[in-house]
């Protein structure tokens, strides 16, 4: 509908603040408060549980003394009893709590999903200018499943890891404070390596998400212009072009995985290292007896599972900034500057009459180039205006600045004497009926996709919008009549079919103003002839605005407007300007030599 004001996709896009993106993502959180405190609790108490383990196998190494048959099996079965005990009861919190995190990440999910989509519909035109329609629907789908798995994997290891590590360390400290600081060598290695790691692979990550953006952003595009592709015999230079950016998503895939992958054996080779030094020191206060067999037993299990989080923590820190990565992407969508909201106090336009003024209008899609430069018109109620000229010459742009899809940058545009930015967005709209060059068709019956902008018609009236569109003998034809089911996007009916069917769907809205950009382009010229004069009989007393290049189709126009460069060149009916020998009387003879 309207032209590209920048980039198909904004591809330089500025890290968003991380903290911003975690106060974000809070703010998800805290919708289900009460389940995640849930969580909280059990992750605590399934980790407290699972502590005890170790104590008790220290325990029942104690009661094994040196000598043959020194051995206090019922202790010995007693504490292994009682670990066995712990330990399933820790797995079962433990279970619970990935089921209660299971069902806070899907109902983030979702209300994410809900919020994208929310934000798409409340977006202006200028955004789907800008963005490839693959990359938006990467956003909604792709990105916010990656954070979906990161909040129902990694936060619950998240959440136990915390609690294991304060427990283990708690415990180590009671067994042997020399030990500990034995370890304490270590520790400051692995925090300091993962800092580091974790500010390399995010942006890497955000990368990886726009490369996957892009390329689905291309498939789209080339999915949808198919039918051109083998038209031109362009298949082998397309592969190409898909090749080389599918090349590009795979190296940054590869290389967001190869730097994540690199953290998890190194943490892991630190900690066996501090695991090592343990061992040593350990033995040798044994020898000293400062510390019993059973001491040392528990004080490895315990540093095992105060080392065990901290290398999980490493290996999902790639996850945890691909998820950072993806929120980043989401949460930029959702900070996207709505459509303008309407001043306070606009009005609602009833009872439109369909007097339309366009005063001294300038505007550019960009600062640095203006469309419409100092444009007037006037079309009375009822009346047929026309709007003729070279592509580019700024026909689409005033349908755009109509419907306020865009307001205008300088001057004014009046509706029954009201300008428009008075006028609420949704009644200005509603009072349009429009039919586009470019149809648009949903998957659902051919009843629903004539009825779509009138919730409660009737099929009485859907029948004769159809007669009228001259579209209902080809849908009497068919197996379910009204009833057939479109596929997406109606890719089992021609695409003449589909625009008589948008513009059945136009007649049939109850509205004082009709747009019709080259509306009639893609069916036949005598089809064309009966539309425009059941166009004619449906649109008495109403306002309509044609954009058309078969100027053959305009000769009945009430007023044709001449755009050139953004301004009026010539004005008239077809008959004066003819006369006039102008633009317009060129443009006519060009297209009969």
């Amino acid at each position: 509908m309207a032209k590209k004001a920048g980039s198909s996709l904004k591809m330089q896009e500025k890290p968003k603040d991380v903290n911003g993106v975690l106060k974000g993502l809070w703010g998800y959180l805290k919708r289900y408060l009460n389940m995640l405190v849930a969580a909280i609790i059990l992750a605590i108490t399934g980790n407290l549980l699972s502590l005890v383990g170790p104590m008790l196998s220290g325990k029942a190494v104690n009661e094994i003394a040196a000598g043959k048959g020194n051995v206090n099996f019922e202790a010995v079965f007693r504490y292994a009893g009682m670990m066995i005990a712990f330990y399933i009861i820790s797995s079962l919190f433990s279970y619970g709590l990935s089921i209660l995190m299971l069902n806070i990440s899907q109902r983030i999910a979702k209300q994410m999903r809900n919020d994208v989509f929310g934000k798409l519909m409340e977006l202006p035109v200028g955004y789907f200018d800008q963005n490839l329609s693959g990359d938006i629907i990467s956003r909604i789908s792709y990105d916010i499943d990656v954070i979906n798995t990161s909040l129902s994997n990694d936060i619950v290891q998240i959440f136990a890891s915390i609690i294991t590590v304060i427990g283990s360390f708690v415990m180590m400290v009671y067994i042997s404070p020399l030990l500990v600081l034995v370890m304490l060598i270590t520790i400051p290695m692995s925090i300091l390596y993962t800092k580091y790691m974790a500010g390399k692979i995010r942006p890497l990550y955000r990368k990886r998400s726009l490369k996957y953006g892009e390329m689905n952003g291309f498939v789209e595009e080339m999915v949808t212009g198919q039918k051109t592709i083998k038209a031109y015999a362009r298949e082998a230079v397309t592969i190409s072009k898909f090749d080389k950016i599918n090349e590009e998503a795979v190296d940054a895939f590869y290389e967001a995985d190869y730097f994540g992958s690199m953290v998890g054996p190194t943490i892991n080779f630190i900690n066996n290292i501090s695991l090592t030094l343990v061992t040593v020191f350990g033995a040798a206060l044994y020898l000293f007896q400062y510390l019993t067999l059973g001491d040392i037993s528990s004080f490895v299990l315990y540093s095992r599972k105060f080392s065990g989080p901290i290398n999980e923590a490493a290996n999902i820190v790639s996850e945890l900034q691909s998820a950072l990565a993806a929120a980043e992407r989401v949460f930029r969508v959702l900070g996207e500057e709505e459509e303008v909201k309407d001043i306070y106090g606009a009005k609602e336009l009833m009872d439109v009459s369909g007097d339309v003024k366009l005063t001294h209008v300038a505007f550019g899609y960009t600062k640095e180039r203006m469309i419409l430069k100092d444009l007037s018109l006037h079309a009375k109620k009822g009346s047929l205006t026309a709007i003729v000229g070279p592509t580019g010459a700024g026909k689409t742009t005033i349908i755009n600045l109509l419907m306020r899809f865009y307001d205008v940058d300088k001057g004014n545009i009046y509706v029954d004497e009201t300008e428009t930015r008075q006028i609420t967005r949704k009644s200005l709209r509603r009072a349009y009926a429009m039919v586009l060059q470019d149809t648009w068709v949903f998957g659902g019956t051919i009843f629903d996709n004539i009825a779509y902008g009138k919730e409660d018609a009737t099929m009485e009236e859907v029948v004769a919008a159809a007669k009228a569109a001259r579209i209902h003998s080809y849908i009497k034809r068919l197996p379910n009549g009204y009833h057939t089911i479109l596929n997406e996007d109606g890719l089992n009916i021609s695409k003449g079919q589909k625009q008589l069917l948008t513009i059945a769907r136009a007649m049939l809205l109850d509205a004082k103003m009709l747009i019709l950009d080259e509306a009639t382009s893609n069916v036949d010229t005598r089809t064309e002839i009966q539309i425009q004069k059941a166009m004619r009989n449906l649109m008495k007393d109403k306002t309509c605005f044609v954009i058309a290049h078969r100027l053959s189709t305009i000769q009945n126009a009430d007023h044709i407007l001449v755009v050139q460069n953004g301004d009026i060149v010539e004005q008239g009916t077809h008959t004066t300007l003819m006369q006039a020998h102008g633009p317009y009387y060129r443009m006519y003879a060009s297209q009969f030599e």
